[in-house]
């Protein structure tokens, strides 16, 4: 970070050492901590911003798909094919609280009704919302420490859907985030972002390593 930066941001890249075809396709969020969240994310997910859905408004919005693919001798020859999307839903709020997290984790369930195509292909999908607070209050970090909701779609056979929460004060410095959020390290700026363990699919494949 440099010296005259604020917390939690710190300078972009230079936007000339980027691919033309990421630039084309990063939009400008106008916020200089989403913008640098957003260096963060371009690598890896398609990124949009004031993003409505069902009624709801979201200045940064993200979407990732994976796939993974087992082949025998030719592409054409493959099997054990299995997909991995993640839905990023970020806004910035005066003061997150409780009821707010509450109304995100339905429309969580209602975003999974309407994009999990569960079969035999689908392994998993992680709708993440992401709050951008002044402060992070108490009652919401005990609400996100911890928060656990998962879906399995046909007893686990069809994959299944996972909600998560990220609960942020960037000038504050303050994160917290529940269990299986994958995505805290775009949003912890402050902090070096860590190198997950290896895991499914190498776990999104090191996705924010730029």
């Amino acid at each position: 970070m440099s010296e005259n930066a604020e917390p939690g941001t710190g300078p972009r890249h230079d936007p000339e050492e980027l691919p033309a075809e990421i630039r084309e396709r990063v939009p400008d969020y106008d916020d200089e901590y989403l913008d640098r969240v957003s260096d963060r994310l371009m690598y890896s997910y398609d990124l949009d911003a004031d993003v409505v859905v069902n009624g709801e408004r979201f200045d940064l919005y993200a979407e990732m798909r994976m796939r993974n693919q087992k082949q025998f001798l030719h592409p054409a020859l493959s099997y054990a094919d299995h997909e991995t999307k993640e839905y990023v839903f970020a806004r910035r709020v005066p003061t997150p609280t409780v009821a707010e997290l509450e109304r995100l984790v339905e429309l969580g369930h209602g975003i999974a009704d309407e994009r999990v195509e569960g079969d035999e292909q689908h392994y998993g999908t992680d709708i993440t919302f992401v709050l951008v607070g002044d402060r992070v209050p108490g009652d919401v970090a005990d609400f996100v420490d911890g928060f656990r909701d998962r879906t399995l779609l046909k007893f686990g056979y069809y994959g299944h859907y996972e909600v998560n929460l990220i609960v942020v004060a960037p000038e504050r410095e303050e994160i917290v985030d529940s269990e299986a959020a994958g995505v805290t390290g775009a949003f912890r700026l402050w902090e070096p972002v860590e190198t997950p363990d290896e895991g499914f699919f190498s776990r999104f494949a090191k996705r924010f390593w730029r």
